[in-house]
């Protein structure tokens, strides 16, 4: 008792102090970054850790994986009363906790979970084997993540289970053990047992006893330096996340925690990410969380058309390299001078996330003063962190976000080191310069001359009634159009089918006509936070005039475009109290999707949609980012679908795993020069289903998936296939009726 007590003391006092020692080091070096608000709406933080944590939401949206570690995490959670009654053993073989420690209830729980604990080890063990990076390359979800890691986190787990069950079936079979019923397990082995020697027995107890405490306290120490932190960070990342149901809004550009005045910035604001101490303690803490589970990677329409980007290894190498610049951060030492260093050899040896990793998944080459000078993105050649490429290949679609089960924010991340690539080095694609220039010259980014706007509306059987400088009282919504709905062809017969519902339905709308501008999306998802707020002031302005005097919940804008409905409703928001027009009510308004409102019609028997009499045509419905992951807008479109008379087929990846059209992050203006075009991958899915048609609710989506079928269609695939918005075959069906 008394060798047993002093050794199991002093392995606990030992590793307690080693684990404290890297926990301060861990919260000194998440600390050290920039300050950012993260504890507001207290109570939606813990229904959240409530949910994601304990609940295991995220985590359950893949079933069998989801399952396995809920069972793990309960586990962890469960058996923290074994390790209560291993150490209180250890000053008195019959100790129990008090009040429930000889109930046969918990004794029945803890054996259960110790064996699915089990379990769930071989369906990790299943997964990991089939998943394994050497035999599936970029297909893994596990390409690039630390498997030797894994594996030794889980035989750690595997020796927590059966050093637990050797502990309690020999105190069972010495008549120490608290649980006279059901503990089944536990009690099972004990009869095993019974036949040994008593002596014997006690020795293989104490052995039990301390192998089991000896494990989980190298388990601990284990987890605190690898990638199985997320086991302690995780709960507190998912308390801090962003709030917003759906990704919606891009953060606005903050530097030392204040929003930054761009009319008269500070000399020692940071525009963006330019180096790893700019980032937030909460980037930090994400990069500290990361799982390397790749379920981001492998929803990630970049990285699975065989381009660089993987939303983990961005993280991956994010953290590596904040680890290895921590001594400079938080140790005191000087960042040396880096002429002695050879940042072109870093760079030549870093088979990095550019390409293939041969070794060292998920490292950044060099360490100390190597990294220290490393710029955070820059190409090969200059040994770049984050390579250009990289950061220029995200559509923004938030997939990553979407599947990430400890609530790490890839796209901020992502657009903030754009920022200070756009804003401070004026390093990004040529074709966005042009896209800037229309913005600031013509105010949309098709470069087209605004008295243009109209045209869309040129062959309507009625007469579009455009704002005269007076908003009457019975005007139930402002028609935003959009830039893509005056300019784009395809987009044109979108936003016509949409008015001449709204006439048939007898609401009440008006359009700004020439007076509408851009909103600012494509310039802020391209990082160029100054012209967007210098596009969004002049909307904001217009809107404010247009509503003045109106209740807000009067404030009601319809649009095509899921971006321009994603930045007037969430992003402009954000601007209030940081630039004059937005101050008080201004800049908060209604704003719907069309096939919202469409959706709510069709239920108010105001629009009378009928089927087809020749029977249902089989159609497909693709996802638009913006208006589904990043605004959870799922049922409306397909609603309508469905009202329609259309027989819908979806798609493997739809809903909150749609798949990209590949436009969105500003790319609808940006060539694709790596690996298959992500409109191309789309099409294909669609094909797949044998669907006639396409429809979808994004002008952009639109244009991105007619170009893949053209393509498609000159190879003799997919010939008799089409593309249209909801609204048109709303509007087809509604006739219908009317013809009837």
């Amino acid at each position: 008792m008394v060798v047993r007590l002093i050794l199991g003391l002093l392995i606990t006092v030992v590793v307690l102090g080693v684990a404290a020692r890297r926990a301060k080091f861990l919260s000194d070096l998440i600390k050290s970054g920039q300050p950012v608000d993260r504890f507001d709406h207290l109570g939606q933080r813990l229904w959240a850790q409530v949910k994601e944590v304990f609940g295991q939401r995220k985590l359950l949206k893949w079933s069998i994986p989801g399952a396995a570690h809920a069972f793990t995490f309960w586990g962890f959670v469960i058996l923290i009363s074994v390790y209560l009654e291993a150490y209180g053993v250890l000053f008195d073989h019959d100790f129990h906790i008090p009040l429930i420690g000889r109930w046969s209830v918990l004794g029945f729980v803890q054996d259960f979970i110790a064996v699915m604990v089990l379990v769930s080890l071989v369906a990790f063990a299943i997964i990991r084997y089939r998943q394994a990076p050497e035999r599936k390359e970029r297909a893994s979800r596990f390409y690039g993540s630390h498997t030797g890691g894994a594996w030794l986190i889980l035989f750690m787990i595997f020796n927590v289970i059966w050093t637990l069950f050797l502990f309690r079936g020999s105190a069972a079979a010495l008549g120490n053990f608290p649980y006279e019923s059901g503990a089944w397990v536990s009690l099972g082995v004990g009869e095993l047992l019974e036949g040994v020697d008593h002596t014997a027995l006690e020795w293989i107890e104490s052995i039990g006893l301390l192998l089991h405490i000896g494990v989980a306290l190298s388990f601990l120490i284990i987890v605190l330096y690898s990638k199985h932190l997320h086991i302690f960070v995780a709960p507190i990342n998912v308390s801090t996340k962003r709030l917003p149901d759906g990704l919606g809004p891009l953060l606005p550009m903050e530097s030392d925690g204040k929003p930054i005045d761009f009319e008269d910035p500070g000399e020692d604001d940071v525009f963006g990410r330019g180096k790893i101490e700019d980032f937030t303690w909460k980037g930090m803490l994400d990069f500290a969380t990361c799982t390397e589970c790749g379920r981001c990677q492998s929803q990630c329409p970049a990285w699975n058309t065989g381009k660089p980007l993987s939303p983990k290894l961005v993280i991956m190498d994010l953290r590596d390299h904040l680890f290895a610049k921590a001594p400079y951060l938080i140790g005191g030492q000087e960042v040396p001078d880096h002429s002695g260093v050879d940042v072109l050899a870093l760079a030549e040896g870093d088979n990095g996330h550019r390409g293939v990793p041969e070794s060292g998944f998920g490292r950044v080459p060099g360490s100390g003063a190597e990294q220290a000078v490393r710029p955070l993105v820059g190409s090969a050649e200059v040994g770049g962190v984050i390579d250009p490429d990289v950061l220029w290949s995200c559509t923004t679609c938030g997939a990553c976000v979407e599947q990430c089960p400890v609530d790490i924010e890839h796209v901020d991340h992502i657009v903030d080191m754009r920022r200070y690539q756009v804003m401070i080095e004026s390093e990004f694609p040529s074709e966005l310069g042009t896209l800037f220039r229309n913005l600031e010259n013509k105010g949309n980014p098709w470069g087209q001359n605004n008295n243009a706007r109209m045209d869309w509306a040129k062959d309507l059987p009625f007469e579009v009634p455009i704002y005269d400088g007076t908003l009457e009282p019975d005007v139930e919504y402002l028609y935003w159009i959009g830039c893509a709905g005056s300019f784009d062809d395809q987009a044109k017969k979108t936003v016509k089918a949409t008015a001449e519902l709204l006439h048939i339905a007898g609401v009440k709308y008006v359009v700004l006509g020439n007076e509408e501008s851009c909103t600012g999306d494509p310039a802020r998802r391209a990082g160029n936070e100054f012209l967007f707020q210098m596009m969004a002031q002049q909307t904001a302005e217009m809107l404010n005039t247009v509503f003045e005097g109106r209740e807000p919940e009067k404030r009601k804008i319809i649009t095509t475009c899921p971006h321009c409905m994603n930045t007037l409703a969430r992003e402009y928001p954000q601007l209030e109290g940081m630039i004059p027009t937005f101050e008080g009510t201004n800049g908060h308004w209604d704003v719907l999707h069309h096939t919202q409102v469409l959706n709510r019609l069709v239920r108010d028997k105001k629009l009378t949609p009928v089927k087809p009499p020749e029977g249902s045509t089989p159609v497909t419905y693709h996802d638009p980012c913006y208006l589904g992951r990043h605004n959870k807008v799922y049922e409306a479109p397909r609603e309508l679908v469905g009202a329609t008379g259309m027989e819908l087929t979806e798609m493997p990846r739809h809903a909150d795993r749609s798949l990209c059209c590949g436009a969105g992050g500003a790319r609808m203006w940006m060539e694709e020069h790596l690996g298959k075009r992500i409109n191309l991958e789309r099409v294909d899915e669609a094909l797949d289903t044998n669907a006639k048609e396409v429809v979808t609710g994004c002008p952009f989506c639109r244009v991105m998936i007619t170009d893949g079928l053209v393509q498609r269609q000159s190879e003799d695939k997919g010939t008799d296939v089409q593309v249209r918005d909801v609204s048109q075959m709303l509007l087809e069906s509604v006739k219908r009726g009317q013809n009837a």
